[in-house]
Order: C-alpha cells, then structure tokens, then sequence
C-alpha cells in the first residue's frame, strides 16, 4: 500500500488527510506551539497505529508527505522573528516607514502603524548607484557594507535584508555585498532582494524582503528539523511545502524564499476547495473556513483560485510575491469571550490548543466559542470529541459566561448566546465586505464550509448572506491538510523587464524565459519530475503608463520546458491584445490609443499529480435517517429538544429537515431552522435553504 499525507498546522489543531488508493482517512490532534514538528510527529505515529503498522513500516510506504506550514504566519503575528537588520541604498533608509501612506483603517486616527522589524538604528545604508538601464553610476562602496555589518553584529543580529536600487535589473551590487556579509558575520541569515522579489516597485521588493529575512531563521529551523524526524523515521522522499500561490514545492526551493510559505495553510482549503467545487458543479463558489484561532474567507471562481502577485498585505506589511487571495479574521473556536466597554465582544484573541477553551479541562479559565456552543447544546460533553481522542467538560463553563453576564445583565445562558451572535455577525459582516470589495453578489455563489467549526455556522451565515445552498464535505475538518494533496507542484517567479509593449527586445525575453525555465527545471528534476511532465504557463506583467499596478495575463502555455516556438517578432502585438482582453475583464474599459508597457516576465511550472476522487450527484433513493438521540439546545430561536444524529449512520440519499444536529468525528454540522440537509452520492452534505 502506497500513502499520501497531507498536514495542516492550525493554531489549536494540526490536520491530517491520509489518502490510500480512493480513501481518505481523517485524524487531528492537538497543536504542540512549542516545537510544531511534535504535533506532527504524534500525528504521523497515530495514522500508522491506524493502519495497523509500526511507524518505520507506516513512513517507508509514504510517497508523498506535504505539509502546510504556519511557521511564517506565526511569527508575523507573535512578532517572534529573527533580530533583522536592513542594508540599503544611501537616501532610501525609511522606506520601510513610509510604506506608500497606506493604512488599513482610515477612519481610526487612533492605529498605530505596524510593530517595526527592522528600527531605524538597524536600517543602514551604503554608498552605490545603478541606474534604471542596470549601468552602475556609482560605485559600490564595499568598506561601507563591511562598516554596516560590524554594526549591525553590535546588536545581535541574526539576519541580514539587502535591497539596492535597480538591483532587479543589474544584482552586481547586491551579490558583492551579500558576499561581504557572509565575511563579516558568519552564520547569519542573508535575503537579497533581487533573488526574494526581483522586480518594481522599490517599497514592495524592501518590504517583501525584509520580511523574508524575518522569518526566515524560524521557517528554515523548523523544517530542518521536520525533515531530520520524518527522515529518522524512515521517510525516503522528499517533504513537500504547500506555498502561498497554492502549489507544493520541496522544502530546498522553499529555504531559498521562506516568505512563500505565508499564508500556506489557508491556500491549502482553497485549492482543496476548486477542486471540489468543480466536481460538484459549483465552479463559483464562497469558501469559508472556521477553525480553533482563525476564520479565512476565500473564492473560487470559474474553478480557480489564482494566485496574484501584487499588492499584499498580510499581518499588516507587504508581501509582493504570488498569493491564492484569503482574508482572515480573528474569530475561531477559540476566540475568547469578553465585555469590552459594555458591550460583549469576541476575539481578536485565542485561547489556542495550550490552554485552550475551558471545556477542554487543560487549565483555560477564559470563556471562548467552544465554550459556547457547549454551553448552547451544539456541543455536547456527552458526545465524542476531536475523533474521541478526548470528551468536553462543563466544569467552570457556566461561571465564565455567568462572569459576562453579570456585565451585561442577564444569566449566562444568554451570555453564550450573546456571544454566538457577535462572532456570527462578525464573520458574516467579514464577507459582506470581502465580496463587495470584488464586485461580487454573493446570493450568487455556492458556500462550501470547512474547519472544525465552519459547518456549525455555515447555514445561519448563509441565510443572512441570502446564499441558498451550502455544501459541506466529509472532509471539511480537516480540508486544508486534504487540500495539501490537490495541490501540484509548482514554481511561479518573475523578472523584470521594462519597454514600451510594442518595441519588445526578443532576445532579451528568450533570456528572461530561459533564466526561470532554468531554475525550475532544477528544482523539479531534484523532486524527480521529468521535464516532460512540466507544464509552463510564460505571461507577462503589463501597465498602461501612469499605471502603479501592472496586471498578469498569459502568453502561451507549452508542455515542456525550454519551449519558446511562439516566441517571434509578432509578441508585442498578441500582448497588447491580450493585456488589453485582461484590463477590460478587470476594469471595464481599455485606452485603446495608448500602447502599454511591459513591467516583467513571468514563468508559473507545475506538475500534476494524482488528486483525490471527488464523486457527486444524488442518483440513491430518498430515505429517512436514523436519529441517535436527542438534547436541548438553542439554534437561534431559544432551548428546545434537537434531534441529534451521527455522522456514521447517514448515506447517500439520507434526507433530514431542520432544526437537526449531525455529530462528525470532528466537526459538528448544525442545520437551522428553514434548511434541509441531504447526502450526495460521496457521502458529502447539501444544505438546502427550503
């Protein structure tokens, strides 16, 4: 027997998919924040006790192990990174605060502007010039870098950013001076911009680069150490780490950018998502995930995801490289309850996996969602839990809310339905907002909902969204870690290259295409993908002049690498049709006497790999389902006795009315009132607004 394993670390959880042959096996277990590789570790040894094997015979028959990572992410948030210095252009030491005068929330003349991660004190910068054509106007003053780099080893620090002028254009400077770094302070980490984010403009490449430089110590330690366990235990292959674009690439390539792996989690219930969207018939769908800390919104549309490289800000600073589009917001599980200048308000804090919501009787004394939903007969302490690996207790439950509702005034049953209430239009409110800044109805769309705690809100969100139809996979719990296997392998980098679109040097785009079609190729024949196999899609980046923002489109997509047929003297006029196809499609409108410029190349690779089998349809005979039980619970409408079912005992063809509980192994489904719950042919679950 041959296994795949795809992981997802959560902030409370961490998620495993197991797939053998067409099954997919589900397990998660609780997160270990002080050394992650544990949880995963533990994982692995659960799914090969599972199995009935001992964990060496269980990792030998492993041929794939991909992993979605949270270590990036982590760090933004904890603000835990490496001590990071940044070695610059003279005259561009603040760029870093400038940050293009932008600010998440103009209305609020109270924000602060994010946490620095590299103060001024540890911003130096060194004489040196390249001009825009790459020629060298100036010097690299190299005594000046070596100045810099005894001062920044006076403050401790552990990595280096470089980012020089033009450096896309001609890196001469930047690699001297990362040479010079690599002299003066053996052992520190170095990212240089040219080879992070070569591209315009200059405050998106700093900003990019500075935070790979961040992250980088965690991120690479971490999975140095992940490879050294899974390799003791008898892995033969090479890990897999799901990317930001969506696409999986080994752990070599992503030591090189760790940046990538931001937001590499939620990528992973994305992708997992299209991919079941379109076996489902629901190209367009809305996604939503709720797990232990997070709620991640996220669309699908036309059956894609794509991932954009442009403007993105994520835990308030810029990373320019290519990222499948998901906002989050802190309401999860875990998010904690609490009375903030009168009124009851719910996160943006978590309780995580240590301690964790009351009801998990690991020390938390702090009310959070968990404890709510028990607290509404959502949950049960009566019920399995988390696959049963341990039971809900209400001990100190009760007095938390009650603590609230003293506050507010009212008994702490209210309390905890108060709370639903805040999160769930917190969340709802969450999408509003999403889709609106897209352009997008959303009583247009399909949800698909996932995570742990995704399908116990999904139906009342959906009514409130005026969305009529919900589907929710078996899988859901656990989606992200599932979505690790959908994904292909991938490379996606760019160059830049600035001209007016119809005088367009030939040569020069050959060398661009072949410089990437190059590093791909390397990185892939290492993973042991033949060349072959290698899907290119070669686009370019283009702008009307004015423009801040260049767009991304399409050239020619080629089996193979290295394949550059549809390159001739013709380019410049097929991309100004097609740049122009692509602004109407985005804007609405094209300036049809103005000739466009390119602003760089751009090479996305992949590899397809076999996926998990998504069946659909509803071909079995209606039947009626089996009840397991019933409790009191509050779906919005106050306490009353709920019908409780099992998710074991439902088939294909099941058909249940609302109000109803379904009890997965770990995920609870809560079908409101005005909704009906059917079993398609996978054994997956429509919620139908009646």
């Amino acid at each position: 027997m041959n296994y795949r394993v795809g992981i997802d670390i959560g902030g409370t959880f961490t998620d495993f998919a197991l797939l053998k042959g067409e099954e997919v096996v589900l397990y998660k277990n609780l997160s270990t924040p002080r050394d992650r590789s544990e949880g995963v570790m533990s994982g692995l040894q659960a799914l090969a006790e599972k199995e009935g094997l001992l964990l060496q015979a269980f990792m030998a028959q492993c041929e794939a192990i991909v992993h979605g990572t949270t270590v990036a992410d982590n760090t933004l948030i904890e603000m835990n990174g490496a001590v990071t210095g940044l070695i610059t252009t003279a005259g561009f030491r603040d760029e870093m605060e400038y940050r293009r005068g932008y600010k998440e929330d103009i209305w609020d003349v109270r924000l602060r502007p994010p946490a620095q991660i590299t103060p001024r004190r540890r911003r130096l910068t060194v004489p040196g010039r390249i001009l825009h054509d790459g020629t060298v106007h100036e010097a690299l003053d190299e005594e000046a870098v070596r100045q810099a780099c005894r001062r920044l080893n006076k403050q401790g620090v552990e990595s280096v950013a470089i980012s020089f002028i033009f450096s896309f254009v001609n890196p001469a400077h930047e690699k001297r001076a990362a040479e010079i770094v690599a002299e003066e302070m053996p052992g520190v980490q170095i990212s240089s911009s040219h080879e992070v984010l070569p591209r315009a403009p200059e405050y998106d490449r700093t900003s990019t680069t500075v935070v790979n430089a961040y992250v980088a110590p965690r991120v690479t330690s971490y999975l140095q150490r992940l490879v050294t366990r899974v390799r003791e235990a008898g892995y033969r292959n090479q890990l897999m780490v799901m990317q930001a674009s969506g696409g999986v690439m080994t752990c070599e390539y992503i030591e090189g950018s760790p940046v990538r792996v931001l937001a590499s989690g939620p990528a992973g219930g994305v992708i997992g998502s299209a991919h079941v969207g379109v076996a489902k018939g629901h190209p367009n769908l809305l996604c939503v995930d709720m797990g232990g800390t997070s709620y991640d919104i996220s669309m699908v549309l036309n059956g894609s995801a794509p991932a954009l490289a442009g403007w993105n800000m994520h835990h308030r600073y810029l990373v320019g490289v290519p990222m499948v589009q998901v906002e989050t917001l802190g309401a999860g599980g875990g998010s904690i309850c609490h009375v903030n200048n009168g009124e009851v308000a719910v996160g943006p804090a978590s309780a995580g996996s240590e301690p964790g919501p009351i009801c998990y009787g690991r020390g938390g004394d702090r009310p959070t969602i968990t404890d709510a939903l028990l607290m509404l007969g959502i949950l049960s302490a009566d019920s399995e839990f988390a696959g049963g690996s341990f039971a809900l207790t209400r001990d100190g439950v009760e007095e938390a809310f009650q603590a609230i509702g003293d506050e507010m005034g009212y008994s702490a049953e209210e309390a905890a339905f108060d709370c639903w209430r805040v999160v769930n239009a917190s969340m709802s409110q969450g999408v509003r907002r999403t889709t609106a800044g897209k352009g997008i109805d959303p009583r247009e769309m399909c949800m698909l909902a996932y995570g742990g705690n995704g399908p116990a809100f999904a139906a009342i969100q959906a009514e409130e969204l005026g969305i009529a139809r919900v589907l929710v996979p078996r899988a859901s719990p656990t989606f992200s870690a599932l979505g690790t296997l959908v994904a292909d392998p991938s490379i996606d980098e760019e160059r830049s290259y600035l001209a007016p679109a119809d005088r367009l040097a030939v040569d020069k785009l050959k060398t661009l295409w072949l410089e990437l079609a190059g590093r791909a190729g390397k990185f892939f024949d290492d993973a042991n993908f033949p060349v072959d196999a290698i899907t290119a899609r070669y686009q370019m980046n283009m702008r009307y002049p004015g423009q801040n923002f260049a767009l991304t489109f399409t050239v020619s997509v080629e089996q193979g690498l290295g394949n550059l047929a549809f390159l001739d003297d013709a380019i410049g006029q097929r991309a100004i049709a097609a740049f122009n196809d692509k602004h109407m499609e985005e804007y609405g409108h094209i300036r049809e006497h103005e000739i466009p410029e390119v602003t760089g190349v751009r090479l996305a690779t992949s590899v397809t790999t076999a996926s998990p089998v998504v069946a659909h349809g509803f071909t079995a005979a209606a039947q009626t389902a089996p009840r397991a039980k019933t409790r009191r619970a509050n779906l919005g409408g106050g306490y009353r006795e709920t019908d409780v079912y099992l998710g074991a005992d439902l088939l294909p063809g099941h058909e249940i009315p609302g109000p109803v509980i379904v009890e997965e192994s770990f995920t609870t489904i809560v079908v409101y009132p005005g909704w009906k719950l059917l079993v398609d042919d996978a054994g997956d679950y429509e919620l139908i607004r009646c």
